[in-house]
């Protein structure tokens, strides 16, 4: 009469062993910076790559600055993220500034592969450099158009900047070095979710923003130039693990349909319909997907 509730233990052991050894199923991962651009990147890679290739992608976004990342796609916590290809020759290759796009682009690429065993793939298509962004009114006022024209104004104004401009070697100091210029007092670092705000409340006078950001003309700011080509090139470029390309063979060919895909304005609407408009990251994307027949 005890015989079935002794069978019991059994079968929920049976049950156990079962779900214990199903294996996991394939998965991508892809991250992203904390900024918008990073995370709208991310979730384009991430919807073109199931289309495509029918592997359930994990997106890790917001994770922070470039050598987060970098540690992390390294690590395999990561398969492939964004990266800007100035950003990756100054910031993890630590190799000289150089302002020919196709150079920088080519020392990157071998550079990963030589010292990293990852592949950087065809360019996106756009560039985001580092943009000086100021006030229109100041901008229209003062008859300032290009960031040599800073000279008459530094001395009383404030700046604000990200982290990872403040230290790296294509940043805040060279920068400033090589327009001469002297501010009112050190930079403010900030969140860059942050510094466009702060500028537009007047607690500081010029922020380090980037060219695609979709709130430079939302908020009326003016972008100034860089007229001594202070920055090198910033191409977009997904970077991916190579063991990762030879466990998914489909997604090389998934990540060679997005080359050149995007323009530097189709991007800053991207952007601006995010920050902007408040619209939904993946809804954006879908949208823009469909626009390119993807």
């Amino acid at each position: 009469m005890r015989r079935p509730f002794l069978l019991l233990p059994l079968c929920i052991l049976s049950l156990i062993h079962s779900f214990g050894c199903r294996p996991a199923s394939p998965k991508i991962t892809i991250g992203s910076k904390f900024f918008t651009e990073q995370v709208v990147l991310a979730e384009l890679l991430a919807q073109h790559i199931e289309a495509r290739t029918g592997v359930h992608v994990e997106r890790k976004t917001n994770l922070g600055g470039t050598l987060l990342c970098q540690k992390a796609l390294q690590a395999g916590d990561l398969d492939l993220y964004v990266e800007y290809t100035g950003t990756a020759l100054t910031a993890v290759l630590n190799e000289p500034i150089s302002d020919n796009s196709s150079d920088v682009f080519q020392r990157v690429k071998q550079g990963y592969s030589h010292r990293f065993d990852l592949e950087v793939t065809e360019p996106l298509g756009f560039e985001n450099t580092f943009a000086m962004v100021i006030r229109g009114d100041d901008a229209h006022q003062l008859h300032l158009q290009k960031n040599s024209d800073l000279a008459s104004v530094a001395s009383k104004w404030r700046v604000g900047v990200g982290y990872e401009f403040l230290e790296r070697a294509d940043g805040f100091r060279g920068w400033s070095e090589r327009y001469g210029l002297h501010f009112a007092s050190p930079p403010s670092v900030m969140d860059l979710g942050l510094i466009y705000r702060a500028l537009v409340d007047k607690k500081v006078d010029i922020v380090a923003g980037n060219s695609t950001d979709g709130l430079i003309d939302a908020l009326h700011l003016v972008r100034l130039a860089d007229d001594r080509h202070y920055f090198p090139p910033y191409d977009a470029v997904p970077i991916v693990r190579r063991d990762t390309l030879a466990r998914f063979p489909a997604l090389r060919q998934s990540l060679t349909e997005l080359g050149g895909k995007i323009s530097e304005e189709e991007m800053r609407h991207l952007n601006a319909e995010v920050d902007a408009n408040q619209r939904d990251v993946p809804a954006v994307v879908r949208a823009f997907r469909e626009s390119k027949g993807l």
